[in-house]
């Protein structure tokens, strides 16, 4: 997707709509619709809205951990990162002058950690434009759960019982609100699926598409 891997990342206000239209491009240029669609976290939401504006490009679904569900908990929940956002040496300079005041107060793997986010924030723009602009409720705009029980593509949605990025009641809504879908719940997983339940999630995969 636009903004993410190695795909370009462009310094623009990043939204569903935006990936919706950036998907549609890879799909329409590699000539393979109808395809199967996997998605996480964002991705997940991405093709849930890809899915309800293209139809018929989709033979079937997985979606990992989705976000995309209104959920206005949410907001002011990441505040407190608003300032790691900051595109100045500033804040940089800043973290190195707290280390040895971290130092004496036991704090350095904290600040470490903080430290972590920044260079990784910096690194996702999407991540970055979405702290910085869609952290409101009337923000909320282009979540799928009004529109998902649409959908009439085979759908697997694979959930991290212990992930706290998106709640499993999140997943849940999903599998419900979608015709005949299914829900997987990988016990003991976060919310980096992928990243730590990869061969689980491709058996999980296979089988669906098998089926």
């Amino acid at each position: 997707m636009l903004g993410f891997g190695e795909s370009s990342k462009p310094e623009i206000r990043y939204d569903v709509a935006v990936e919706v239209d950036f998907v549609r491009q890879v799909v329409e240029q590699l000539n393979i619709e109808p395809c199967c669609i996997i998605g996480h976290s964002f991705g997940g939401w991405v093709a849930s809205a890809y899915s309800l504006k293209y139809p018929n490009s989709v033979s079937s679904l997985v979606l990992a951990a989705p976000a995309g569900i209104r959920d206005d908990t949410f907001c002011g929940q990441y505040d407190a990162l608003r300032p790691l956002l900051w595109e100045t040496p500033a804040v940089d300079w800043a973290l190195q002058l707290a280390k040895p005041f971290a130092s004496l107060a036991g704090k350095s793997e904290k600040l470490q950690q903080i430290s972590g986010w920044r260079r990784e924030l910096m690194s996702q723009p999407v991540a970055r434009s979405f702290l910085m602009s869609r952290m409101r409720p009337e923000d909320a705009v282009d979540t799928v759960e009004k529109e998902i029980h649409q959908l009439q593509i085979p759908t697997l949605v694979i959930a991290a019982d212990s992930d706290e990025t998106i709640p499993l009641w999140h997943c849940q809504t999903y599998a419900n609100e979608i015709p005949g879908a299914e829900l997987a719940i990988i016990p003991n997983a976060a919310h980096g699926l992928p990243q730590t339940q990869a061969q689980i999630m491709a058996k999980l995969t296979c089988n669906f598409l098998n089926n």
